[in-house]
């Protein structure tokens, strides 16, 4: 693993030298992009090991054939491109050419959610209900510079399709292990109300939790990162044993994604406690800086705290400013350049 650059505290594109120094020992390894080479980290991984680099130019449905012919013949494609353009424009081709035949391909699909001010056209809110829907894909999201490094060993050791939502640019280290597959980490031990959340959200939901708790609301926090298969036992278990009820927080709209499973497993194990879900709310997004999207569309802190004081019919009267102070991304230079 490498030395990344740390900048106010958040780590600057962890995943630049980190893929480089793990594809050293894995001639298998190779990257395809569709024009969107430094805008998702791979430049520099492709001035380093040219021979295993291909611009497939901007033709998806092409990559994905290449990608599978490539799978077939014994090495593992690393696709680097904006989530949107993995699973809308070449779905077909995705699925009968890579997923029907469980092909060794990994998705490294940024810009998941809302973290990017395009709009529609690069907000990838739906991917998660369309990728679990799909049979024989494993899907990880990361949610730190942490799990973005870690995230290439746990696809690489999975044989078949893996998409995994990756994060690019500046991001903080939330946790200090790396990631596991199909294991959720249990970042609080309460009793009242079970928070589960995935990606960025977690960010968002360790604020709100460490507020509630000085208010003496015990909660139990859950972060997911593997999200197809959806099996851990710590889950099933909190469940269980919640006593008022679950919340999930996640980037995604709350159709498909981790409310959609948490809900189904609630179903399929007889357990009759309220849920909450808390995503973009069967709609769009509109463009704009993230920060403003996740106040928008009630998925920071603050939106939490007020789904826990709802649920359990109490006023905490915490406020944002009794909150951590919320990350802001650098929006200058460089950080400007690539939004989209």
């Amino acid at each position: 693993m490498s030395n990344p650059v740390v900048r106010n505290n958040l780590v600057v594109r962890p995943h630049v030298e980190n893929f480089i120094e793990w594809s050293k020992d894995k001639p298998e390894v190779v990257v395809m992009t569709a024009d969107l080479t430094n805008s998702c980290e791979v430049g520099k991984w492709r001035d380093t090991y040219p021979d295993r680099y291909f611009s497939m130019g901007m033709a998806e449905q092409n990559m994905m054939g290449f990608a599978s012919g490539m799978a077939r013949e014994g090495f593992v494609p690393y696709i680097h491109t904006f989530a949107v353009f993995i699973y809308r424009r070449p779905y077909d081709q995705l699925a009968m050419s890579i997923a029907y035949p469980n092909l060794n391909v990994k998705f490294m699909a940024f810009l998941p959610g809302v973290v990017t001010p395009g709009g529609v056209t690069h907000q990838a809110i739906e991917d998660i209900a369309i990728m679990r829907a799909t049979p024989n894909m494993t899907i990880l999201d990361t949610a730190d510079a942490t799990e973005v490094e870690s995230v290439l060993d746990v696809a690489h050791n999975i044989n078949g399709p893996v998409y995994v939502r990756m994060l690019r640019g500046e991001m903080p280290r939330l946790f200090d292990t790396p990631m596991e597959f199909n294991k959720a980490r249990v970042l609080a031990q309460g009793k009242e109300v079970l928070v589960i959340t995935s990606g960025v959200m977690t960010e968002e939901a360790i604020r709100a939790t460490n507020a509630l708790e000085t208010k003496g609301v015990s909660i139990k926090h859950l972060h997911i990162s593997t999200l197809e298969p959806f099996t851990d036992p710590t889950v099933l278990e909190a469940l269980k044993e919640v006593q008022h009820g679950v919340i999930t927080l996640e980037n995604h709209s709350i159709i498909g994604g981790l409310g959609s499973a948490v809900s189904e497993l609630m179903t399929d194990n007889n357990i009759g406690k309220p849920l909450v879900r808390l995503g973009l709310n069967d709609t769009y997004a509109h463009g704009a800086s993230y920060q403003y999207l996740i106040e928008e569309y009630n998925l920071n802190a603050i939106s939490l705290v007020r789904a826990v004081e709802s649920l359990l019919d109490i006023k905490t009267n915490l406020t944002q400013a009794d909150l951590i102070e919320a990350r802001t991304d650098d929006v200058t230079g460089d950080s400007k350049a690539e939004a989209l």
